[in-house]
């Protein structure tokens, strides 16, 4: 599938209609979460024919990019059940087959590394500190192949001390810098937009390095 075509599909989604600022609930738009998965698949392999998971997956947008370029299963998690009532319709639509899962992700009792790859666009941490970091210290536990999750650019240093030093990343790199546009959702909003520099990372775990 081609990127433009991929964004294409990406764009028709249903997104929230009563976003939940305490989960610090922003739809992933279509630009952005194509590129994610078109990355993920065509420079790395990561997707195509693996099992790929969705954390903290909101309206479902990157789970659906992931089963749009071939995994072969993909399981999205999210704490909120209307999200993901928002997402299972989603998928629907494009007639996707995605395993939903309503859990805290935190407080998954998954063991080892069951999951190929793991695409997330976590809590930013402003309204719970260290979201972020829990979104991510999970995904490195659990995937065997590859995590993708987006971060704000001005906790780079942050994200990848931790990710080497107390997660147990053999890898941390960062494949670009995007601009992530928040519409004006909540009361608290005083532009009707914003841009934030965010950037994509592709981590690799241990389990990695132990199977080889």
């Amino acid at each position: 599938m081609k990127l433009k075509q991929l964004e294409s599909l990406l764009g028709d989604l249903e997104q929230f209609s009563n976003p939940k600022v305490e989960l610090e609930q922003y739809p992933t738009g279509p630009h952005i979460a194509s590129r994610i998965l078109f990355t993920a698949h065509n420079s790395f392999g990561d997707v195509n024919g693996k099992v790929v998971a969705d954390f903290g997956c909101g309206c479902g947008t990157l789970g659906a990019a992931a089963a749009l370029m071939g995994a072969e299963q993909v399981i999205a998690v999210d704490i909120d059940s209307d999200s993901l009532k928002i997402a299972s319709h989603n998928a629907e639509d494009l007639e996707l087959d995605i395993n939903f899962l309503q859990c805290d992700v935190k407080n998954l009792g998954w063991r080892g590394h069951i999951v190929d790859t793991i695409v997330m666009n976590p809590p930013f941490g402003t309204r719970q500190k260290g979201a972020d970091m829990e979104f991510l210290h999970m995904a490195l536990k659990i995937s065997s192949q590859a995590v993708y999750s987006l971060h704000k650019t001005s906790t780079r240093d942050h994200v990848k001390r931790a990710a080497l030093r107390d997660f147990g990343a053999i890898n941390a790199e960062v494949l670009c810098e995007l601009r992530y546009n928040i519409p004006q959702m909540y009361s608290f909003h005083k532009k009707r937009e914003m841009d934030i520099a965010v950037d994509l990372w592709r981590f690799v775990p241990k389990v990695i390095e132990d199977m080889q």
